[in-house]
């Protein structure tokens, strides 16, 4: 499947719509349910943007983040979080050489996918340095700026169990995610199904669907999706009533919601819109597209004040509001 084989945006679409069935196929071998986790977090990879899977232990975020990597045919590299990481630890450092030179040691975000194992146990330090790689797909070590590879993406996870020793990521570096994707337990017979396959003989073996070309491709493609003006005006509108204390806030944002989505919001609702709807086959957006991904977007950039903590209103209680 060769970028130069569409002669038009109409068979690309076609083309990209292809590669998400057999990419989602494909990681079916390995994670055993879970489709709308796939599915969101592959539209984040096509819309060039970044992830954060939210999940007790035990759930396969890390095996579902390597599987995709296999499949993409993209260079992994995993970093553990933990209170001692430093910036350097995951930038990397200049060393001196034999010959008394110094020379650029890369670190493990020099990689395609970058799984960032629980994001919230590291300092503000080593998260700012991070932040820097998701934002500007650069690093800077001693004064001099090294690109990282391309494309790039961040998959980091975290546990919202257990908060103690943690250290809450702050709203800024919320937002450079695109996604915020829950991850659930497994039903009854998902979990048989997860027993059985991790259990006995590993008879599957992944195969490359996309390589990082096509994937740049694709990246390229989403963005030159038409979109009707009543659907983007539809995405700006979600994003907007969730500013309480504005025009056109409802009355269930102004009551419990202390801060809103920015602008960021509108944008990535539109991109996820345009890919959610070229991996279904559709070269135009609809409404229904950018309420398939609301959530994934919206969930991370508004904050609930106390009286929606004391009545357990929770943020997607009031994202479905706004429908």
């Amino acid at each position: 499947m060769q970028q130069t084989a569409y002669k038009t945006d109409v068979e690309a679409v076609d083309g990209l719509a292809q590669a998400y069935r057999d990419l989602s196929q494909e990681i079916g071998k390995v994670i055993v349910g879970q489709e709308e986790v796939v599915r969101a977090v592959i539209i984040s990879l096509f819309s060039n943007g970044h992830s954060l899977l939210v999940g007790v232990p035990g759930l396969a975020k890390t095996l579902l983040v390597s599987t995709i990597s296999q499949v993409l045919d993209l260079n992994f590299k995993r970093i553990q979080f933990t209170p001692d990481l430093m910036p350097s630890d995951i930038t990397g450092s200049e060393i001196l050489d034999e010959d008394r030179h110094f020379k650029f040691n890369k670190g493990p975000l020099f990689a395609n996918i970058v799984l960032a194992d629980e994001i919230n146990r590291t300092p503000p330090k080593t998260q700012a340095a991070l932040l820097e790689a998701m934002q500007e797909r650069s690093v800077t070590v001693s004064g001099t700026v090294h690109q990282l590879p391309a494309p790039f993406f961040v998959l980091a996870t975290q546990n919202p169990i257990e908060q103690e020793g943690t250290y809450p990521l702050p709203e800024a570096q919320l937002d450079r995610f695109m996604f915020n994707i829950p991850l659930d337990y497994p039903s009854y017979q998902e979990e048989i199904q997860v027993v059985k396959a991790t259990t006995g003989k590993k008879d599957y073996t992944l195969e490359h669907i996309v390589t990082s070309e096509q994937i740049l491709f694709f990246q390229q493609l989403i963005r030159k999706i038409p979109i009707a003006d009543n659907v983007l005006e539809y995405a700006v509108g979600l994003a907007t009533k969730t500013r309480p204390n504005t025009q056109m806030a409802t009355d269930k944002v102004n009551n419990y919601i202390s801060w809103g989505a920015g602008p960021r919001a509108s944008q990535y609702l539109v991109l996820g819109a345009k890919c959610h709807a070229a991996v279904h086959g559709k070269y135009s957006p609809d409404i229904e597209d950018v309420q398939a991904i609301a959530k994934y977007v919206l969930r991370h950039r508004i904050v609930r004040n106390y009286k929606a903590e004391a009545e357990g209103i929770n943020e997607e209680m009031v994202i479905e509001s706004l429908f």
